[in-house]
């Protein structure tokens, strides 16, 4: 028997989260915004949201350049990823400075994030999907976990899941697919001309498909869920 006052279509939807004031935007490395979701940051500041960078590795094995020390490319990285989220629109840096590839312990790194988002207050948290099909990194894996686990704890807003196979929102991203672009190659420790003209065939191709049949040309997709949804809730794939 149906609640008059519940309404299940509202309840198996997912939360809009564009009309969020302040989000946390978490990331394994200091690239993962940037590549994973950088159309929807975009999108987000141009609308007024605060948006808050929170980057748990600091990156400092991964450097094209292989002269340099880990410790000069974690200082590297670190400059970029403040560069980068400046440029579409990010104001407020976290750094966690965890090694890369040394993340094991998704419950203590699950406590530190609810500790930022306590602190920041955000209305939606972005992380990493971490069961997404044949994902291999574990400092995605470890990240995404922790990130929702700690998403639990903070009990409010939504998550919003970025390099997702399983999208149920699909942000607009036509007007900001360049600044995107422009974002990702000021990763400049990472990015070969022959990298970023990998990801501009293969973005542009997924973008086209996931606005398919909608009223605008390039789509960016996440998998947004409530509270409600994050905790034995047997119908959260669906949404």
């Amino acid at each position: 028997m149906n609640h008059p006052n519940i309404n299940v279509q509202a309840l198996l939807a997912p939360p809009d989260i564009m009309a969020a004031k302040r989000a946390l935007c978490i990331q394994p490395h200091p690239d993962d915004n940037e590549i994973g979701m950088g159309g929807t940051i975009a999108v987000l500041a141009e609308a007024g949201c605060e948006l808050h960078y929170l980057t748990v590795t600091n990156g400092d094995r991964g450097n094209k350049d292989k002269t340099t020390s880990r410790e000069q490319t974690a200082a590297i990285r670190h400059a970029e990823a403040v560069a980068a989220g400046r440029h579409l629109g990010a104001t407020e840096f976290h750094f966690m400075d965890y090694g890369d590839s040394t993340l094991s312990d998704a419950w203590a790194l699950s406590e530190a994030i609810a500790d930022v988002m306590r602190s920041v207050q955000p209305e939606v948290v972005f992380c990493p999907d971490p069961w997404l099909p044949y994902e291999a990194h574990l400092d995605h894996i470890i990240t995404g976990r922790a990130a929702a686990s700690a998403f639990t704890k903070y009990g409010q807003g939504a998550i919003g899941y970025y390099f997702t196979a399983r999208p149920n929102t699909i942000i607009d991203i036509s007007a900001v697919f360049e600044q995107k672009f422009a974002a990702i190659a000021l990763h400049e420790s990472q990015m070969t001309p022959e990298t970023l003209a990998m990801f501009r065939i293969y973005f542009d191709m997924k973008a086209r498909e996931l606005a398919a049949e909608r009223d605008f040309e390039l789509g960016e997709g996440l998998k947004v869920l409530s509270a409600l949804h994050s905790h034995c809730f047997v119908d959260a794939e669906r949404i």
